[in-house]
């Protein structure tokens, strides 16, 4: 406790211990949003780079938790439907984790808010998207930008809902995939900022505290989600984007 207390204020762990409760919450409804709201909410009391190397284990606690949910034989089933997203965004995250000192983050913030505000808007007010699951191109393409986002800022959630949206996931089946997606993509991002220096031995301990409120908030939200139509389901995972992409293009045009 004292190495965490070294990194930051007492009041700044509350906060983030209580924003680690919230990304739970969310999460276990929606099945994303953890990554989103913990490096925008502890980046308003921590720098950014705490804040990442502070998401990175209740990601993927809690994306083990969502992917194994159904089963090991379902999760599996998930993989090899997803696989060329999976090895494309994996490879892309792993090298894009490598310009975090490098691009300007109020850039990349700006594009992702943008594009995940106005598609989430667009759904809401009625347009519906006909996009195939099986076209390999598209898949491909939505995995490399969800990868190259993910290894800046540590937010791959959005261009993967926005995909499994418009493919018409059913709702078990999207929660389950985002939870093998994410969990593969934590995996990755924890190996690549290893390498970058985020994650380090000062971090690790409050990464590994704030798995405690992560994983709580994950179990209340995962009764709401069981509760929850198909429709409400998608008209909720639809109000998370927009206000997540707000949040976003609020940071980029904060700089």
């Amino acid at each position: 406790m004292d190495l965490i207390l070294n990194l930051m204020t007492p009041a700044a762990f509350i906060v983030a211990l209580m924003i680690g409760l919230f990304a739970g919450l969310v999460k276990g409804m929606v099945g994303f949003g953890m990554p989103m709201i913990m490096i925008s909410g502890m980046s308003t009391v921590l720098s950014p780079e705490l804040a990442l190397a502070g998401l990175i284990l209740p990601t993927l606690v809690s994306n083990a938790m969502q992917a194994f949910r159904h089963g090991i034989a379902a999760a599996w089933a998930s993989v090899c439907r997803f696989r060329l997203f999976l090895v494309v965004a994996g490879v892309v995250l792993i090298g894009s984790a490598q310009l975090v000192t490098v691009l300007p983050p109020a850039v990349l913030f700006l594009f992702i808010g943008v594009s995940v505000a106005g598609f989430a808007l667009m759904q809401l007010v009625g347009w519906q998207p006909k996009v195939s699951g099986d076209v390999p191109w598209v898949e491909a393409v939505v995995g490399a930008f969800a990868g190259f986002t993910g290894g800046l800022s540590g937010i791959w959630g959005p261009p993967t809902v926005a995909y499994l949206t418009a493919t018409n996931t059913p709702k078990a089946d999207q929660v389950r995939v985002q939870g093998v997606i994410y969990g593969l993509g934590a995996v990755a991002l924890f190996i690549a900022h290893a390498q970058s220096g985020i994650v380090r031995a000062e971090t690790i301990p409050f990464s590994v505290i704030l798995v405690i409120p992560a994983v709580i908030g994950m179990r209340l939200g995962f009764r709401y989600q069981d509760r929850i139509a198909q429709a409400m389901f998608k008209r909720l995972t639809l109000v998370v984007l927009l206000v997540a992409g707000l949040n976003l293009i609020r940071r980029g045009m904060l700089g």
